[in-house]
């Protein structure tokens, strides 16, 4: 055998042992914490307007979870759960003015948004998964005496951590939310099987909706189909569609998300609404429905979603103690639009005495978002 046959066969052989052996994963090259799950790195939040609060964080079935934890350590509760697509940027112009008031404030971003650990597949979220995770951390806090607002889908997460743990809350504001349920009886217990399979029907019929679509549009389902099928969600665009935001405040909300591996909780939330209808109905008939502690139904007058949906509204009535104002002015996102008048709100609600009140109608171009 010649020099040259020789140095091919050892070549030939190297490249073979190496495909062969298991190479180790880098991790932090792809901002990677452990197989499919990632973590937005902190420069991502550095330097944004009136979000200089401290991190805190809490390890939950092998995921980090952030959250905020602000004013006084014996201060009475007031715990605050964002929606879709947001995070606890979200309440960081009611913060201080809770704060100043004497109220302790927690702020928990769920799985997949802000500064929590995201899950890079859509498969590994599910509407349980996200009610597990923020019941953990109440009880890991162990928070008692707590006023809940939700908000947006915080709403059918949150109504459902104070369905896991109601002794831990004193009182709840739910502001353009709901909890989807079918009701009592026969027909409405058929109905709890057979919605979630015929919404998934509907919206794999229909089929993906563009952007151009989604915001031109007025239907909800177009949202749902936007966020599906879409392989990045314009997170930012949809906070100036729905929330007024300036173009900084646009960023605050892109923060968590470097590229659209860091998307998947936000895409496929708006998918898990019908998810848990029977879940959501037992939660009714076991504890709200025997609720006698303040509720506060507090919605904006132009959000498009309970506006377009009064069935969601309706549906927190069958709450023995719900009560219903309206606050004028505001869309979907009262917290961007109106966050210290909404803080005092919540200040009004814990003293017996809110109301609504009224703002101006903040109004962002759509050829500024387009």
């Amino acid at each position: 055998m010649n020099k040259f046959a020789f140095s091919l066969l050892i070549s030939f052989s190297l490249f073979f042992v190496s495909c062969s052996q298991e190479k180790e994963i880098s991790f932090e090259r792809f901002n990677l914490v452990s197989p499919g799950v990632v973590r937005t790195p902190d420069e991502r939040f550095e330097n944004l307007a009136d979000y200089d609060f401290k991190a805190n964080y809490l390890m939950i079935n092998g995921l980090r979870i952030h959250y905020l934890d602000e004013g006084p350590r014996d201060g009475e509760v007031i715990y605050l759960l964002h929606g879709e697509p947001v995070w606890s940027y979200l309440f960081r112009k009611m913060i201080p003015i809770l704060t100043d008031a004497g109220y302790r404030v927690i702020a928990p971003d769920m799985v997949g948004f802000g500064k929590s650990d995201k899950y890079i597949s859509v498969d590994d979220y599910s509407h349980q998964m996200h009610v597990d995770t923020m019941t953990k951390l109440i009880q890991k806090l162990d928070l008692n005496e707590i006023t809940a607002h939700v908000h947006d889908w915080g709403g059918l997460v949150g109504l459902r951590v104070v369905a896991e743990e109601p002794d831990r809350f004193s009182r709840i504001i739910a502001s353009n939310t709901g909890l989807i349920a079918t009701g009592r009886g026969f027909l409405n217990d058929i109905r709890g099987f057979v919605l979630p399979v015929l919404f998934k029907l509907a919206i794999w019929y229909q089929g993906p909706a563009t952007w151009e679509e989604f915001i031109g549009g007025d239907g909800f389902t177009g949202w749902i189909r936007y966020s599906r099928y879409t392989d990045n969600i314009d997170v930012g665009g949809l906070m100036q569609v729905l929330g007024s935001v300036s173009d900084s405040e646009r960023l605050g909300y892109e923060a968590p998300y470097p590229n659209a591996t860091y998307k998947a909780g936000a895409q496929i939330f708006p998918y898990l609404i019908p998810s848990e209808v029977r879940k959501n109905e037992q939660a009714f008939r076991n504890v709200f429905e025997k609720w006698e502690k303040p509720f506060l139904i507090a919605n904006s007058d132009n959000d498009p979603v309970t506006g377009n949906n009064p069935g969601i509204t309706e549906s927190l009535k069958r709450i023995p103690s719900a009560k219903e104002i309206v606050i004028k002015g505001p869309g979907h996102f009262i917290q961007e639009e109106a966050g210290p008048e909404y803080a005092q709100l919540i200040i009004d609600f814990i003293n017996g005495e809110a109301k609504g009140f009224s703002v101006e109608k903040k109004v962002v171009s759509k050829d500024d978002i387009l």
